[in-house]
């Protein structure tokens, strides 16, 4: 399958997570995206904890250049490949680019129709110059206080802003190279981590001014539904939603043991329902408690009630409908250890995208891509100047 993005070059400066999600994106949708990290490889490699998985999560499809960017000979290797590159990818911490030379300013004489992508915490204002990671916005902006209990905030189960703030780098980077069919120019875009938790609760901002009273947290929010919940079941937990008037009737449809609430007119509306919370939860409470999983989740799913087993992340590995769909190929997270995982969630045609390359080792690409800028590979990594697999 042709990718729609085959034939671009980009130039992918980031770490951790925010900038690889934004260049593993690129890379998923066919654009060669060449991975620049230091001799030695980039640190996330080396991360333990809950941060063990990120560099083989966000870095397949991507090219391994291993360069030392601080010594004069490994800028003019960048320097070189910035000439051929359609955009740049950093997230380094404010003034790192600068220093090094790298910034969009200097690059963009180098190649005026290069796009280049600064993804940082903050977008210019007072902020833009302090550090930032995910959890702190995650605090700064609300998020943290929406997702957790009263007085007890809490950071959202995944790297939420990091990748979300990628993708925009995503949108950004393609409405830049969209306008350089125009103009024939490149110019700098920016995404940041505090503005995206911004616009993440940007709901909750309006609902309180339409309210005019602050929200609470979403665990203890205002009832919008009569059956919004987690429940219990014999073998763990599901959660229901029901939402319309058509659930509510199917919902009684699909459990005979409630026909009687069906039968309700003071429980038609959801509005009604809403007041009468009470009389619905405890019996629907106690029936899903002598029902296992698959009983519950079998009756929703023919009645098409949105509901959904609470799972854990591991039990994606073996969920039916992801390896049914393709978008789970096998990716080398070590040399010991394969897993599947998910690319990212776009059909192009009749499928996935595809896994074309695994996650590279450190420096894989160094002496081919030296090899085109008409570079002697092998003397520069004497010199301790670029690593050569």
């Amino acid at each position: 399958m042709s990718l729609p993005l085959a034939g671009l070059r980009i130039l992918d400066f980031g770490h951790t997570i925010m900038g690889p999600s934004c260049g593993v994106i690129l890379a998923d949708l066919g654009a060669e995206v060449i991975r620049v990290e230091p001799p030695g490889g980039d640190r996330t490699r080396r991360l333990g904890g809950f941060g063990v998985g990120f560099f083989g999560t966000f870095n397949r499809n991507k090219r391994s250049l291993a360069v030392d960017l601080k010594d004069p000979r490994g800028k003019e290797i960048v320097l070189k490949l910035v000439e051929t590159a359609d955009a740049v990818v950093e997230n380094f911490a404010p003034g790192t680019m600068e220093r090094l030379g790298l910034d969009a300013a200097a690059l963009a004489r180098v190649n005026p129709r290069l796009v280049y992508c600064s993804l940082k915490g903050y977008l210019p204002g007072p902020y833009e110059n302090l550090p930032a990671l995910d959890e702190v916005v995650q605090m700064q902006g609300g998020l943290a206080f929406m997702t957790g209990p009263p007085g007890r905030p809490l950071r959202a189960g995944a790297s939420v802003v990091d990748i979300m703030g990628g993708m925009f780098g995503v949108i950004g980077i393609l409405a830049a190279l969209h306008q350089r069919e125009i103009t024939g120019k490149g110019q700098a875009v920016a995404a940041s981590l505090f503005e995206t938790v911004a616009f993440l609760v940007a709901q909750h901002m309006a609902a309180g001014a339409i309210s005019g009273t602050p929200l609470a947290p979403m665990t203890e929010r205002r009832q919008t539904w009569a059956i919004y919940d987690i429940f219990e079941v014999s073998d763990g937990q599901v959660f229901v939603g029901v939402v319309s008037d058509q659930h509510w009737q199917r919902l009684v449809a699909a459990f005979p043991e409630l026909s009687d609430l069906g039968d309700d007119p003071g429980l038609a509306t959801n509005s009604q329902r809403v007041t009468h919370r009470d009389r619905i939860m405890p019996r629907l409470t106690a029936l899903f408690a002598t029902m296992t999983i698959r009983e519950v989740m079998a009756a929703c799913n023919a009645a098409l009630i949105p509901a959904a087993p609470v799972n854990r992340p591991d039990d994606l590995f073996l969920d039916p409908h992801l390896l049914a769909g393709g978008g789970m190929p096998i990716h080398a997270l070590t040399p010991e250890v394969e897993a599947r995982l998910p690319v990212t969630p776009i059909v192009m045609g009749d499928g996935p995208l595809p896994l074309r390359t695994q996650p590279p080792v450190s420096g894989h690409d160094t002496a081919a891509l030296l090899a085109e800028l008409g570079f002697d590979a092998r003397a520069l990594a004497d010199a301790g100047v670029v690593q050569i697999e």
